[in-house]
């Protein structure tokens, strides 16, 4: 058995990364395509490989050779590269395929090598590697019958997004033998080349040929194995997170964005797992193509219904694009002040427009009496529930805050995560009362994380300081927030009864789950009222911890270097479902059993 790779491609939509070479040679985690190719063929046994070059042709040929080990390598050149397709390439070295049993590759593949030694031992001699669609790919897909026989092969002209949960995406590794070849695919191959040139796809051919009934195209499903096809430096970035050696960093550096690696269970970011409810989503759904072609409206509309959303006067509430983009602008606007750390970093990062950034405590406990101590001093910062502790002030504590600060003291509490709290111990400042009676109040929440739209980007801040909410609207642009955003809020509130229901299911779960993380005697796992646990290691290292959970595909987040985090190994976890919430105890308990076992 031998290999065809077909190189000859410009690879031009890979900007910077082919300016002077080919795709195959783009490094993943400084590892090249076309060596990891090599290193699952040699895995495999197979010796003999037919490389088609092109563009940057004797490039790639010194650099072959200087990779290629105890490999036998035949170059074929494809010299009008600039004008063909893959089917030309193919057709150069059909010669090749015709004689040997050939396991055929484009070059700007990644892939797990276990794929090629699954495709060697396939019980068929004419394989399809292919892996259940998802919305991210794009390219050729397949059907197959029970049998696993290619029926048909369906290409970007005649694909329907209501067929997807039939469609398989070809990976392009294919499994040929010299008989299909010679057979099937060479005199098909001729003929629609001879018909159509050679501008077209090598799937061409095979579309043809399985529509006749014996031709025995068998599908390989490779679905939950990995493998990306790179062809932008978005997809570099993307393999580089999926195949890199700091799998966790790469992750980390995306902040988001995690929909692209679906066997990812995401503990490191804090959302609302029981909303928005079905319905909901089927209306926004609903109207989709009118939220997609339509701008928003402008800041008063949007205030208008902030305002109806919470019961507030529009004059008292502005909208910004998530949280994050409010505190910049309250941030940008006010003077000194004292901010409890350990806490959220927007606010840390956001203290470079300041001369004055002070942590009252470095302790993780003891926000209450912390905020007491400053006071009389500057303008002050809460997190309520605080984030990362989980620390939360009583409703009594935070009215006596309120009843004793100087008039010329702001106090900003932020709201996040205050819907998460305990039925009996959950209150909320944003409503028109508490800020009337306390105009140097400003109050901030995340709707993205409270409502479990992260993907909406959506955040409020309230004051009764009309002043105040004037100047945060000059520092935003007219339109900053989306559609889907502006009707998330237009429709939100026929959802209230659903929204309550999730978060009491959130709390009775968060206790659920803590009862179960506090039997693990390796770990101090700090009390509750949010979505979340920050928890101390007893034994071990975080970076353990979380290359264990990584390799599992679970996704923590380390608080080492946090500012004001005491010396010590912590991390925190985000409150999921109860199924994934149970296997993350028991992972968390496999990795100090194996840890215990190993340092022994």
């Amino acid at each position: 058995m031998q290999a065809v790779i077909l190189a000859a491609g410009m690879g031009s939509r890979l900007g910077k990364y082919t300016k002077s070479s080919t795709k195959c040679m783009v490094k993943v985690d400084g590892i090249s395509l076309i060596e990891r190719v090599f290193m699952s063929l040699r895995n495999v046994g197979i010796k003999n490989v037919v490389i088609v070059t092109g563009y940057c042709s004797k490039k790639l040929v010194d650099f072959v050779n200087e990779k290629k080990g105890n490999l036998e390598i035949t170059y074929v050149n494809n010299p009008d590269y600039a004008e063909t397709n893959n089917i030309y390439s193919l057709w150069l070295a059909s010669e090749y395929m015709c004689s040997d049993d050939t396991i055929l590759f484009e070059s700007d593949l990644i892939f797990d090598p276990e794929i090629v030694k699954n495709i060697v031992e396939a019980p068929y001699p004419d394989v399809v590697t292919v892996s259940h669609f998802e919305n991210w790919m794009d390219g050729t897909v397949a059907l197959f019958d029970r049998k696993k026989r290619i029926t048909s092969f369906v290409d970007k002209s005649n694909f329907s997004w209501d067929e997807t949960s039939n469609y398989y995406k070809t990976v392009n590794i294919y499994k040929l033998s010299c008989t299909f070849f010679k057979r099937w695919y060479k005199p098909f191959l001729d003929a629609y080349i001879k018909a159509c040139g050679y501008g077209s796809y090598y799937e061409m051919v095979l579309k043809v040929i399985a529509n006749i009934n014996d031709s025995n195209l068998m599908a390989l499903d490779i679905t939950g194995k990995k493998w990306y096809e790179i062809d932008t430096p978005q997809d570099l970035q993307i393999a580089q997170t999926m195949f890199g050696s700091n799998r966790i960093q790469d992750l980390a550096f995306r902040y988001g964005g995690y929909w692209r690696f679906p066997e990812v269970v995401d503990y490191a970011y804090l959302v609302n797992p029981w909303f928005p409810n079905e319905n909901l989503k089927k209306e926004l759904s609903y109207s989709f193509d009118a939220l997609l072609t339509q701008y928003p409206s402008g800041r008063s509309v949007i205030s208008s219904l902030a305002g109806t959303m919470f019961d507030i006067d529009a004059e008292y509430i502005t909208v910004g694009n998530g949280a994050a983009e409010l505190i910049r602008s309250y941030m940008k606007i006010i003077g000194d002040y004292y901010l409890y750390t350990p806490t959220f970093n927007e606010y840390i990062n956001s203290s470079i427009h300041h001369n004055f950034f002070e942590p009252i405590k470095t302790d993780v406990c003891g926000l209450y009496d912390s905020i007491q101590e400053s006071l009389d001093k500057r303008n002050v910062i809460i997190l309520n529930p605080n984030n990362p502790t989980g620390e939360f002030l009583t409703e009594k504590e935070i009215n006596h805050i309120l009843d004793t600060t100087p008039p010329d003291t702001r106090v900003l509490v932020d709201e996040s995560f205050a819907d998460f709290a305990d039925k009996e111990k959950r209150f909320t400042l944003l409503n028109e009362k508490t800020l009337k009676k306390h105009p140097n109040l400003v109050v901030v929440k995340s709707i993205s994380k409270s409502y479990g739209v992260p993907g909406l980007r959506l955040g409020v801040i309230a004051s009764s300081d009309r002043e105040l909410i004037s100047n945060i609207n000059k520092e935003l642009p007219i339109w900053n927030i989306n559609s889907f955003a502006e009707y998330f809020m237009q429709i939100i509130c026929k959802y209230k009864k659903e929204y309550i229901h999730a978060c009491n299911r959130l709390a009775q779960e968060r206790n659920r789950f803590y009862s179960k993380l506090i039997s693990n005697k390796n770990i101090e796992v700090y009390p509750s009222q949010a979505n979340f646990f920050m928890i101390k290691l007893i034994k071990n290292t975080t970076d353990e911890l979380l290359e264990y959970m990584i390799a599992h595909n679970v996704l923590i987040k380390s608080l080492n270097g946090k500012p004001g985090m005491p010396k010590g190994e912590y991390i925190r976890i985000a409150i999921r479902t109860e199924t994934e919430n149970d296997r993350l105890v028991e992972l968390i308990e496999d990795f100090f059993n194996k840890k215990t076992i190993y340092n022994q």
